[in-house]
């Protein structure tokens, strides 16, 4: 059974009332849905959804949206609030995203207004069965776009400790808010424009999204940014996307299609700090929940189809207040330098499976070598040309693989860049090496 479901305050699903079509949706033949824009909503019933379950068995539908466009505010001023948090790496996929709804009295405006809630983490891999409580502490809260209302997601990513107030060892943010609160990182208001690529895969095959089962489409080429029928695949779970990450309050400023067909990508800043790691967790989250309504498989493989195509980064964009002010381009040099010399430690943290991304070819630098230019997108480290021309702005860190955990990159770039100093004769070495003068 595949279900699509969208806000139809912004979207209406158009469904002829045919059998003929009905018919046709079934799992083999599911494709893109296109999704219209309904002008008549009224502009405060933002809770509002169209859900449709198409069973392929009997081509029956079943329509569940009179329940879950249930409007309760008329009597209760309770709202849900749905815990995410974040569970085991597995291999190369997307880390678990797993949540938690519970009924709240009133709604709220801050983090700090929501008790703390526990899970059993000997379900997830995260504590032994014999002592399985893990403590979730709120850090954040978004509008939330499934439920509307007050209702909301909150942001408790990666922030869950022991019963006796330690970080456990999945909790990535704890160690990133230690950096982002250190003063001569909060001095420096590091920003981060993080892309995130992803494919879409069919749900029993786990092929990619528009290619033939068992086969393969035409070469890379004319599917990055293109449209079509026959070079777009997804662009609905892309547009939805979008749409429900700009209603929860995420800092999501752009998308389009990829390289590779039935790949996708999303931008995300700019972020200040540990927002930046917030807000890409919680956009994962919501891709997910999408794709699943769309009966569609979410895939965070950095080389999720080996051969001649494209594998899938999050190539992470950074800057500091120094380098975006005159005579930045000096900073963002001795920064490179820095990053050169920590090149290993990075690329130990950047995502499981990149050594089969980084491989120098498909607009990657290999994984072994650190390498820097302007405007190359064969390098570690890339410099824009209107930064170069501009004498400030920003670099560009393409080696994080499209499974980073960004409060690890992000956190990480700050550190090297801003807290680590390299010996002077290391440091000499290096920008030898780069043909740095700073």
């Amino acid at each position: 059974m595949a279900q699509i479901l969208a806000p139809s305050t912004q979207w209406q699903m158009s469904l002829p009332k045919t059998s003929n079509l009905a018919s046709s949706l079934t799992t083999k033949m599911w494709s893109s849905l296109l999704l219209k824009q309904n002008k008549k909503a009224a502009a405060k019933s933002t809770a509002k959804f169209r859900v449709l379950a198409v069973k392929s068995e009997n081509s029956t539908i079943n329509r569940l949206e009179n329940l879950l466009n249930l409007d309760i505010t008329p009597f209760t001023d309770k709202i849900i609030a749905e815990y995410i948090w974040i569970g085991v790496l597995f291999l190369v996929s997307l880390t678990i995203d797993i949540s938690d709804m519970q009924t709240i009295s009133k709604p709220v405006k801050h983090p700090s207004e929501l008790p703390k809630w526990n899970y059993d983490g000997s379900s997830t891999g995260q504590a032994p069965g014999e002592d399985s409580e893990v403590i979730l502490y709120p850090q954040a809260i978004f509008k939330d776009p499934f439920r509307g209302g007050n209702n909301i997601l909150v942001n408790v990513l990666c922030d869950a400790y022991t019963p006796a107030g330690e970080p456990i060892p999945t909790n990535k943010r704890h160690k990133a808010a230690q950096i982002f609160s250190d003063p001569k990182v909060v001095a420096e208001v590091p920003w981060y424009g993080i892309e995130q690529e992803y494919t879409l895969l069919q749900t029993n095959v786990k092929w990619p999204l528009g290619w033939p089962v068992g086969g393969y489409p035409g070469p890379q080429g004319p599917y990055y940014c293109g449209a079509g029928a026959d070079k777009s695949f997804g662009r609905d779970i892309s547009d939805a996307h979008y749409k429900a990450c700009l209603y929860a309050g995420i800092d999501i400023s752009g998308t389009n299609g990829e390289v590779m067909p039935g790949q996708w990508e999303y931008q995300v800043g700019p972020s200040v700090g540990i927002d930046a790691g917030d807000h890409i967790w919680i956009s994962r989250y919501i891709l997910e929940r999408i794709t699943e309504q769309a009966g569609v498989v979410l895939s965070l493989d950095p080389k999720p189809i080996e051969g001649d195509w494209n594998g899938a980064g999050c190539h992470t964009n950074f800057s500091t207040k120094t380098m975006r002010e005159d005579g930045g381009y000096e900073a963002i040099k001795r920064s490179i330098l820095n990053l050169s010399l920590r090149h290993k430690d990075h690329i130990s943290a950047y995502g499981e499976g990149n050594e089969r991304r980084l491989t120098g070819k498909h607009e990657t630098a290999s994984i072994y070598t650190f390498s820097w230019g302007v405007a190359n997108r064969g390098c570690s480290i890339r410099v824009g040309r209107d930064t170069e021309k501009q004498g400030k702005g920003y670099l560009e860190d393409r080696r994080p693989a499209s499974n980073m955990d960004p409060y690890v990159v992000t956190s990480l770039l700050a550190e090297t860049t801003l807290l680590w100093q390299p010996t002077l004769e290391a440091e000499a070495l290096a920008a030898q090496k780069l043909a740095l003068n700073v």
